[in-house]
């Protein structure tokens, strides 16, 4: 077990579970942020992953990430980092693990598709639902609903992007509950798993652009500061096979981003003089994060494949159609029930907004492919696939 740093959160000062457990938290050696990992991994949520977009809408091949990978690759950053600074590493892993379990199906474009059909109700927003179905919708134990998760994992997948000033009905709702302040900044593990989000989908998206044709490498060495660094990976690697050198290429700019996360991390405690948690918390900006100038290089990054592989033709097309499955099947379910599984017919409310509400929880639950299913069944098989 590496040291941990004073402004570390602690398991054995943890603030506890909303629901008590008869035995505490006794069951095996494994702390309260251990055990909450482990019920992220052994839930049903967190296989549905597997399923769910990350850049391609229900891809034909198999190597391309999904939710499931993108998250597994998070919480390996995340870890590196959190072990190079002090942090928890288990808090750390759990919340890179979690925080995308509220993505609907066929990534932002259905999101943007649920939003806009909820939001005569409330409205969407998965940070949200990621929140909801930990804490209610996912119930394995007999004694309480959802995964009964540690106040500092809720606390950090609620804030995990900074403050939340003006949570939906969703988020009001779990706070009201269980207090998990969100007018301040989150622990540092929350702050390092977001950041490690971000490194991870930054390069890891490119690495897949390239393998579906939809980004070229003369594109990406457009940037100054990726150039720089193919042509030094170049000259170090003579002869070295293309796809070599393009994984060569990602993986140093991994590296060259944990680095300065921690690096920068360092300088903004010790000139903050954080000595506890709650310092971080109360420090009125980010700790944990880039430096200036690399914070404008990944913005730079973030604008290249917005232009060039978010928004390019095939994939807009893609989330065009995706988007009317998920409306499609959000208005059908509203307008007869029966189409709903038995159980969510069961527990469906007789008024609104909890009704639309309660099929919104079903449509963000989906996969790709189950939506697809669904949406065959009670539209026909008239309507193309979005991965297709």
């Amino acid at each position: 077990m590496h040291s941990r740093a004073p402004f570390a959160c602690n398991p054995e000062t943890s603030r506890g579970r909303f629901h008590p457990e008869p035995g505490g938290e006794a069951r095996g050696p494994r702390n309260i942020f251990q055990r909450d990992r482990d019920r992220i991994i052994h839930s049903i949520a967190f296989r549905r992953l597997r399923y769910k977009t990350q850049v391609f809408i229900a891809p034909d091949g198999d190597h391309y990430r999904v939710r499931l990978t993108h998250s597994l690759e998070v919480a390996q950053i995340g870890r590196t980092i959190a072990r190079a600074l002090g942090l928890d590493e288990d808090l750390t892993e759990a919340l890179c693990l979690a925080h995308d379990i509220g993505h609907p199906p066929f990534g932002h474009a259905g999101e943007d598709a649920l939003e806009a059909a909820m939001a005569p109700y409330g409205g969407f927003d998965h940070n949200a639902q990621t929140l909801r179905t930990l804490s209610k919708l996912e119930s394995p134990y007999p004694l309480w609903p959802g995964l009964n998760l540690s106040w500092e994992l809720m606390e950090g997948l609620a804030k995990h992007n900074g403050p939340v000033h003006d949570p939906n009905w969703a988020l009001r709702e779990i706070d009201g509950a269980f207090p998990l302040g969100l007018s301040q900044f989150a622990s540092l593990e929350a702050q390092i798993a977001a950041i490690s989000d971000d490194i991870a989908y930054d390069n890891h998206d490119i690495d897949d652009g390239i393998r579906a044709g939809l980004l070229t490498l003369d594109q990406l060495l457009e940037l100054p500061f990726v150039e720089q660094r193919w042509r030094a990976i170049c000259d170090r690697y003579p002869g070295a096979r293309h796809e070599a050198l393009l994984r060569e290429l990602i993986r140093e700019q991994i590296g060259v981003m944990v680095n300065d996360v921690i690096e920068t991390t360092k300088a903004r405690i010790a000139a903050a003089d954080i000595e506890t948690a709650d310092d971080v918390r109360a420090a009125g900006r980010t700790i944990g994060g880039f430096s200036d100038e690399l914070a404008e290089r990944e913005r730079t990054l973030k604008a290249f494949m917005y232009a060039n592989l978010y928004h390019h033709p095939t994939q807009l097309a893609a989330a065009e159609r995706a988007a009317t499955i998920v409306s499609d099947l959000f208005n059908a379910y509203c307008n007869d029930a029966q189409l709903l599984p038995q159980e969510w017919r069961d527990s469906l409310p007789d008024e609104q907004p909890a009704r639309a509400r309660h099929i919104g929880d079903f449509l963000a639950g989906m996969t790709d492919r189950f939506a697809m299913n669904c949406h065959r069944e009670i539209f026909g098989g008239q309507m193309e696939g979005p991965g297709k």
